[in-house]
């Protein structure tokens, strides 16, 4: 079994002889949870693959609504990208910190929803690419602007309603990414308030599964995927609609998801974050 989608995940050898090109624009979408110590733009200001920029999820975001990274309007997302130098006829190749494991398939997802199909993963990341030894900068690039044509996919993006309607009629299947402990609602979850426990009718996928550990975070093979998958209890024959616990790591199952077979898997962009705090969202505990 191969992956179904292979261009959307390319090799750390494949950027590092790409890395003059003038197609490609390089992303960088560090960021991290509550509570970890670290401080992904400073991060980035100090080390990064030579030409990438900076996507602050945090800031290309709806700040009108109170929930973590929601996500912006098209207009918002096409002025900012623009400014970034990301626009029409760019192949974007994105990256993180966590090996992609984290806001790289947020931002990858993203560029996805609002009409850029050119994007890919870096497999592994930054991890990898240090590992490897190869070329960084400290200083960032000065990147000229260009047109992006932004045209919202709404069938890749579910609100709580779309979720709340789900649970009478279950038309979808819902994968919650977290960990078993969190599925379970036995686990502590990292922003304070929300109550634990599941979205009635989800199955529980932790999105660690879909990535080697030990091999800096790199994407399993498809066969591999397609066990975790599997074993799951997902059937492709669904629609499926991803959710954590802010929108972010969902798409790392959608990812996976994409790689293997299926390219419209959908996000809940709120997640736990939204469905966790508000009182008229039913939830099941183990």
């Amino acid at each position: 079994m191969t992956y179904a989608n292979p261009d959307d995940l390319v090799s750390t050898e494949w950027l590092a002889e790409r890395l003059n090109a003038p197609d490609i624009r390089i992303v960088d979408a560090t960021s991290f949870l509550p509570g970890v110590p670290r401080n992904a733009r400073a991060e980035y200001r100090d080390c990064h693959i030579p030409g990438a920029v900076f996507f602050d999820i945090d800031d290309i975001a709806d700040d009108r609504d109170d929930l973590p990274h929601m996500i912006p309007s098209p207009e918002k997302f096409a002025s900012r990208v623009r400014k970034l130098g990301l626009g029409d006829g760019n192949r974007i190749v994105v990256y993180d910190a966590n090996g992609g494991t984290s806001a790289a398939c947020r931002v990858w997802w993203m560029f996805r929803l609002f009409g850029h199909e050119d994007v890919s993963v870096l497999n592994g990341g930054l991890p990898k690419w240090l590992a490897e030894g190869r070329e960084t900068d400290d200083l960032p690039p000065v990147p000229r602007e260009r047109h992006f044509t932004s045209r919202q996919n709404n069938f890749l993006v579910r609100s709580v309603e779309q979720l709340l309607e789900n649970c009478n009629t279950q038309r979808e299947l819902v994968v919650d990414v977290r960990s078993a402990e969190r599925f379970a609602g036995t686990g502590e979850e990292p922003r304070a308030g929300l109550r634990k426990g599941h979205i009635p009718g989800s199955v529980n996928l932790p999105f660690m599964k879909v990535v080697d550990k030990d091999a800096n975070f790199v994407f399993r093979s498809a066969e591999e995927i397609k066990k975790c998958f599997d074993d799951a209890g997902i059937d492709f024959k669904s629609p499926v609609v991803t959710s954590c616990g802010s929108g972010v790591t969902a798409c790392v199952i959608a990812f996976a998801g994409h790689l293997i077979c299926k390219r419209d898997i959908a996000v809940y962009d709120g997640s736990w974050s939204e469905w966790g705090s508000r009182q008229d969202t039913p939830i099941v505990s183990d």
